[in-house]
């Protein structure tokens, strides 16, 4: 105001360019100036096309996988690595991954390889609305391998709490809370093919429901302690079981894998390599420190 009066000489700034800074500061703090300057809008949501919001059904076939990250915590300010957790909605065949980070070039070659993991062939891939998912990229990926991709509702929580049950009771129990370096994404995944997704498949016992109408003719779930059993024998148990295999898997395959081993001597082999994935670990982060 000062230059309008001094430079260009604009008669009509000479009173106001004398005002000093502390006023100026008054009158925007007054409810005259914010009732002018201020506006408000409503919340624009955005629509993203990738992706269809519709109720996970794959009608007791398997092949249809929940899917979802875990972070492995912070520290100082720094990241730590992300976990991607898949679920097989009928099975519950499990795969888990580990990732330094969960931008779309991370996680693309990742997705790809834990899809091959699973023994059937992969005909849907239901995540939430997060931009890990939804995007360009995977969504180029599942249409190539022909995958429908299913995203959660909004307002119907239950639509991935398969896998969020998992990531407490699988993920979480195995392998904590505490931070971990994203450096040891390579480490962690060698871990998961070798030990954890074996263990979980083939001799981690679930619960499996059972659907019952009750005396007011609501449909409830049970879970039945005769329907405990491991994904693998849930697979094998299934009617037609081979159809849904991939062509580079048979049922002998999988017989043979999981007659390797009794559960506990499996979980032994596991908790020990385990051990020995955390102390190294330890030892990475102390040489980074």
């Amino acid at each position: 105001m000062e230059r309008e009066y001094e430079v260009y000489r604009h008669a009509e700034f000479g009173n106001i360019s004398r005002i000093s800074i502390a006023h100026l500061y008054n009158l925007r703090r007054s409810n005259t100036y914010r009732g002018m300057t201020r506006r408000f809008v409503k919340t624009k949501p955005v629509v993203s096309r990738i992706g269809e919001r519709v109720r996970p059904d794959p009608k007791e076939q398997p092949g249809y996988i929940r899917i979802d990250t875990v972070h492995q915590g912070d520290l100082n300010g720094q990241k730590g690595v992300y976990h991607i957790n898949a679920v097989d909605e009928v099975t519950q065949w499990e795969i888990v991954a580990s990732v330094e980070r969960i931008s779309e070039s991370y996680l693309a070659p990742v997705l790809e390889t834990m899809l091959l993991q699973f023994p059937c062939i992969t005909r849907g891939f239901h995540s939430d609305n997060g931009s890990e998912f939804v995007n360009h990229i995977v969504a180029r990926l599942l249409n190539k391998m022909l995958i429908r991709f299913p995203k959660s509702r909004p307002r119907h929580s239950n639509d991935n709490g398969l896998v969020e049950t998992k990531n407490g009771s699988v993920v979480r129990k195995q392998l904590g809370y505490a931070y971990i370096p994203q450096k040891c994404a390579e480490l962690i995944n060698e871990f998961n093919t070798d030990f954890f997704n074996p263990y979980i498949n083939f001799h981690r016992p679930c619960f499996f429901p059972v659907s019952v109408i009750d005396s007011k003719g609501k449909i409830r779930k049970t879970y039945p302690y005769e329907m405990v059993r491991t994904p693998y024998e849930k697979l094998k148990s299934s009617p037609q079981a081979e159809s849904y295999l991939r062509p580079s898997v048979t049922l002998e395959k999988l017989v043979t894998i999981a007659n390797q081993m009794s559960d506990n001597q499996f979980a032994e082999r596991m908790v020990n390599a385990r051990s020995n994935l955390f102390q190294q670990i330890s030892r990475f982060a102390n040489r980074v420190a």
